[in-house]
């Protein structure tokens, strides 16, 4: 039969439209969609042919249904042919795609880094000549590839590449969100339709004709079947019912119409057909084979004469014609059928893990040890590669198929505890409840599944602390009769909900069974209690321990990721693992541990906050409300919101920052979850010493912690050292204020993190009964190096201490720190703060409007790259200071020369030294937090 691509008849318009891609100047990415059959691989092939006569390398790819859960599997497709250049490329693509390909082991590259690698590939090929990407059946493209695709395909303009992508109308995909311009393929129009029809199918009894018609509605495909069906038909009963019945969906009566022909083939075809189907073998001639190890179907050319396979002309595999025979040769195949040829494929895929389990589960029936440990193996490592969704359907089977009780119920408490990590506490209930193990009591993992809905549903964490501390006590006594990742959980589990309730009491109570259970506890929890408990405490090694539990980042699982980045942020080292949060936080919000992915969002924008990226910090928050907020996770939903109040007061925006705190107060307060009424007053302190309501502000920070002590176990407490010590001066209670700072260092906060360091040098100046300590303890907190990571806190240092120098040594001494806390506030977006810094600067007879129009419209990370640039740094070397990749590095310069006219170093040197610092300067001496940058004390 003719091939569908010289039959574009009805198509003038979407071939207009591909002929003007094509010839277009530059690169870019077009979607083709419509419903199954319309025609779009025959456009496909147009554009193929087009692309092969003018010139370029035409690289096809295909989506496969049974493939969509794995990662990596359309890329594989894509990739495979251009991998002669991999060895052009520099060592970090070529290491993010051999990570890709599986032949390097490494953590799991984020969706930008690999988009990145895959452009820095796509350049080197067409440099040669322009490439042509071609993607049938995007819809059933796996996730990460199609995140990929969407990424490569934004950011195709000046290169010589055209993607070109085809969906389903009727099939949700990734892509769908890809902002690529779209052609949308319709049905035929009747006279067109009619055209198709007679031009294949001339001489066609006129009323089978119009029955044709009538029921494929202009769907070419359609129109071809069921005609040559019809005409077939030797019986007589496609004269009376030629189509069954009308209610029956298109694609349903087209299975049918294969079904006719796949039933006709013997049994030794049909075999390799239902091999080649469950082996996700790709449909549509020419897209090339699917790159690994898979079944080739063979002795198939009966299949391929009655075309229901097509023969690839480069590899001269079989493949299927159309995505529904496949589909139809696995319906019509028996059970047994079907599991007979999941055990050949089985055997195909043993050295693959997740394959080799999946086929092994669909061949196996009655419980099999090594089956269900295979799947127990698969589902750990999808769940280190954000497949946590997977791993939990494979946890499951693997229960299904479990030889006794005990390994039954083990592993429905491991795919219950993902399932609850993933977001879905239904479905974790559902498996707890499957569980028919006999038992006199509660199983932990009910414990703790109920436990754990209770806090992240309701915020109840007097219940749920009691449910798991019971459950605790009696695994104790009993720990050889459990696995000790059950005890590990509960544990976690517990100070998790310790850290929410931030009880002082709770917390000495959990210390006591903690200490009570010896060596049962893990090390990577003992973390999680010194730090998440009280640092002054108990946090004095916590930065090194967190370090090394770290260390290898890949081979930890996404609950404990989190937890560790949550001990760090608590020690002020978060910034150090941020990177491979933004890295890995979209595939767990997406297929993985969703429930770990809010807190890693939370984790971002808390850095995001600290080191002065406020706007992006804002957009974080707000992604973080809504995934919770559509999760049902309220716990984690009030804990965006207070962040977001935070951020808000800090701003200045004090009314969204007292509708964020008032909704937070009101669920959070009857609850007990101290954790949050402890910010929500951070929040209301920070408000009210924006507003410059001094008295409010410091009611507020002594309901934190009364001033010169630190309550134990208020994780605000040392957080909000400077709040308070502020509010008490400007209030005359100056001995509060000495009495607070005094109590800071003391109790040793400047050892414990570094911003506790600049904060307790800046209280200890501020509240400096002679100048010569206040000199000494502003300098050692000017030039501290977490200045540059903590630009808020610096610069609030900053104007105390220009406000101190006007008093006590006139204008002029003050102008300094005056415009350096002027242009930090400005960059931030603290108005509030910035219009005091100004009001300051013109008492000390300087004009804010003197300083470089240029330099504010740079963000404060541009302004760190610029200022590290400046000072003779390679980007490589800035990127090691700011845990930056080169590129991003030179992308933020890329941004940065045009705002500042410049076009070379040399010239950015020039266009920095005028700050406003440097106008009104003392004996030319840099502005302090300018000083620490260029130190290198990023």
């Amino acid at each position: 039969m003719e091939s569908l691509a010289t039959s574009m008849i009805g198509r003038h318009s979407e071939c207009s439209r591909l002929s003007a891609f094509m010839t277009a100047a530059g690169g870019r990415a077009l979607v083709l969609r419509g419903e199954t059959g319309v025609g779009k691989s025959a456009l496909l092939d147009h554009a193929a042919a087009m692309a092969a006569r003018e010139g370029y390398e035409v690289v096809r790819a295909a989506g496969v249904e049974a493939e969509s859960a794995l990662p990596y599997a359309g890329l594989h497709q894509f990739l495979y042919p251009m991998l002669r250049d991999i060895d052009r490329l520099d060592e970090g693509s070529r290491a993010v795609l051999d990570a890709v390909f599986g032949q390097r082991q490494g953590e799991p590259a984020s969706v930008m880094s690999v988009g990145i690698a895959v452009l820095d590939l796509l350049g080197l090929a067409a440099s040669k000549r322009p490439v042509m990407l071609l993607l049938d059946d995007g819809q059933w493209l796996d996730d990460f590839s199609a995140e990929v695709c969407g990424f490569m395909g934004r950011r195709l303009a000046g290169t010589s590449v055209k993607l070109v992508v085809v969906l389903r109308v009727d099939v949700p995909s990734r892509l769908d969100t890809a902002a690529f311009a779209e052609v949308p393929v319709v049905e035929l129009p009747e006279e067109a339709a009619a055209l198709l029809l007679d031009r294949h199918h001339p001489g066609l009894d006129a009323r089978i004709r119009r029955l044709v018609l009538d029921q494929a509605r202009g769907n070419p495909l359609a129109l071809l079947e069921l005609a040559a069906h019809a005409g077939n038909d030797h019986g007589g009963r496609m004269a009376s019912e030629p189509f069954g019945s009308h209610s029956v969906r298109l694609p349903r009566r087209l299975q049918q119409v294969y079904g006719t022909r796949i039933g006709a083939l013997s049994d030794v075809v049909r075999t390799e057909l239902l091999r080649g189907a469950l082996d996700c073998v790709e449909a549509g001639q020419g897209a090339g084979p699917v790159r690994g190890v898979r079944y080739q179907m063979r002795d198939a050319d009966e299949a391929a004469a009655c075309g229901l396979l097509d023969v690839d002309p480069v590899s001269g595999d079989f493949t299927f014609r159309h995505p529904l025979v496949p589909s139809t040769v696995v319906q019509m195949a028996t059970p047994n059928q079907r599991r007979a040829a999941h055990t050949v494929l089985a055997g195909v895929h043993w050295e693959n893990i997740e394959r080799r389990a999946t086929h092994l589960a669909a061949a196996t029936i009655d419980p099999d040890e090594k089956v269900a440990a295979a799947l127990e193996a698969a589902a750990e490592s999808a769940t280190r590669h954000g497949g946590a969704v997977t791993a939990v359907a494979w946890l499951t089977r693997a229960a299904e198929l479990s030889e006794n009780h005990q390994d039954r119920s083990r592993r429905l408490g491991d795919a219950a505890f993902i399932a609850g990590h993933a977001a879905r506490l239904d479905q974790a209930q559902t498996l707890l409840r499957s569980d028919v193990t006999p038992s006199t009591s509660e199983s932990p993992a009910s414990v703790m599944a109920a436990a754990y809905a209770a806090l992240h549903e309701d915020g109840d964490v007097l219940s749920s602390q009691r449910q798991v501390t019971i459950a605790l006590d009696n695994l104790r006594n009993d720990e050889m009769g459990k696995p000790a990742e059950v005890l590990t959980r509960l544990v976690n589990l517990l100070l998790a909900i310790n850290q929410y309730a931030g009880d002082g009491v709770s917390w000495e109570r959990t210390h006591r069974l903690l200490d009570s259970m010896g060596d049962l506890v893990p090390e990577r929890s003992r973390i999680y209690g010194d730090a998440w408990s009280d640092v002054i405490r108990h946090g004095a090694d916590v930065p090194e321990r967190v370090e090394r539990a770290l260390a290898g980042l890949p081979d930890v699982e996404p609950w404990d990721v989190t937890r560790l980045a949550v001990a760090a942020y608590h020690v002020d080292t978060l910034s150090r693992y941020r990177p491979y949060l933004q890295r890995t936080v979209g595939r767990e919000v997406e297929t993985g541990a969703v429930a770990s992915g809010m807190t890693m969002l939370h984790l971002i924008m808390l850095d995001q906050m600290a080191v002065g990226e406020w706007d992006e910090a804002e957009r974080t928050g707000q992604r973080a409300l809504e995934l919770t907020t559509h999760h049902g996770y309220t716990l984690f939903a009030h804990h965006s919101r207070a962040y977001l109040a935070l951020l808000a007061a800090m701003r200045g925006r004090v009314d969204r920052a007292q509708a964020l705190r008032a909704v937070v107060d009101a669920w959070a307060r009857p609850r007990g979850v101290g954790f949050l009424t402890q910010i929500a007053d951070a929040a209301a302190t920070a408000g009210a010493l924006s507003q410059g309501d001094y008295e409010a502000a410091y009611q507020h920070a002594i309901a934190i912690t009364p001033p010169g002590t630190f309550q134990p176990y208020a994780h605000q407490a040392p957080r909000t050292i400077l709040d308070l010590v502020e509010a008490a001066m400007h209030t005359g209670r100056c001995e509060q204020a000495r009495r607070h700072a005094l109590a800071a260092h003391d109790a040793g906060l400047p050892d414990l993190s570094p911003r506790l360091a600049l904060i307790t040098y800046g209280a200890l100046a501020m509240t400096a009964d002679n100048d010569k300590e206040a000199a000494e303890m502003y300098a050692r907190a000017e030039t501290h190096p977490a200045g540059a990571h903590f630009p808020f806190e610096l610069a609030r240092i900053q104007l105390a201490h220009g406000i101190r120098l006007r008093h006590t040594r006139g204008p002029k001494a003050a102008r300094q720190p005056l415009a350096g806390a002027a242009e930090s506030f400005g960059r931030l977006g603290a108005t509030t703060w910035a219009q005091r810094a100004q009001a300051e600067l013109r008492a000390s007879g300087v004009s804010p409007h003197n300083a470089s129009p240029n330099l504010p419209s740079l963000t404060w990370q541009e302004r760190r790259i610029a200022d590290l640039a400046a000072s003779g740094l390679t980007n490589k070397e800035i990127g090691e200071r700011l845990r930056l990749s080169p590129r991003t590095v030179s992308s933020h310069l890329y941004r940065v020369f045009p705002k500042l006219s410049v076009s070379t170093r040399a010239a950015l040197r020039d266009a920095l030294g005028k700050t406003p610092t440097d106008h009104h300067q003392v004996a030319g001496t840099p502005a302090p937090g300018h000083q620490a940058l260029r130190a290198g004390g990023v």
